[in-house]
């Protein structure tokens, strides 16, 4: 027996590699002109789409249930068709619902409290319907690794926008308590910045829907 578990833990050493967490890839982005989202400035020739989360079809492979924890994940596509580089290192990028609660998208530190503190599972605003959404408690510095990781594969490479290029991001906006959140929702994005000058460009707003008005 002993000689038998040596050997099984030789084996697990051994596959480990193998069973550790890879990266995960999302979707490459589409132009963002070919999205239903969008708003574009022409002058600029820059275009900003979103493509929310409320789908499984929409929705990240993250290796978390960030949706199910009440926080939308929302994918932010900025096209740049100009000759100048853009920075998104000042951009703020807030949900703006249609009862003027104004949501800034949320930090890894607010994705580890919901998904661990017993008292984000209740609903603030109005009552949530059942099941009540139920906090992650176990392997806590794991799901800290996992959330850093799908930050790593789901959010933005990179805060400078080439010309002619495309990049993309999720990020994630906590709708605990709110009723249909996406409705006449709007996503604003403010000081989207030219790199070399840092003139900030007009503010972008894209009107947001469910994603089952798409196909009515």
């Amino acid at each position: 027996m002993p000689r038998l578990r040596t050997y099984l833990a030789f084996l697990l050493l051994l596959a480990a590699p193998a069973l550790a967490d890879k990266p995960r890839r999302p979707k490459p982005p589409l132009n963002a002109h070919q999205y239903d989202m969008q708003d574009s400035h022409e002058k600029e020739h820059v275009t900003i789409a979103a493509e929310p989360g409320d789908t499984p079809a929409t929705r990240p492979d993250t290796r978390l249930d960030y949706f199910g924890h009440d926080m939308l994940p929302i994918r932010v596509i900025v096209t740049n068709d100009s000759d100048f580089a853009l920075t998104l290192d000042d951009a703020r990028i807030h949900l703006l619902t249609s009862d003027n609660t104004n949501l800034p998208a949320a930090t890894d530190d607010d994705l580890q409290r919901r998904l661990f503190n017993l008292k984000s599972a209740t609903g603030s605003k109005v009552p949530l319907p059942l099941p009540i959404p139920i906090p992650i408690t176990h392997g806590k510095s794991n799901i800290d690794k996992k959330i850093l990781a799908d930050d790593a594969d789901f959010g933005f490479k990179t805060t400078t926008v080439k010309p002619h290029t495309t990049v993309a991001g999720y990020l994630f906006y906590d709708i605990q308590g709110l009723d249909k959140p996406l409705d006449h929702a709007t996503l604003e994005l403010r000081k989207v910045r030219i790199a070399e000058t840092n003139k900030a460009l007009d503010s972008f707003e894209i009107p947001l829907h469910p994603a089952e008005a798409t196909s009515k």
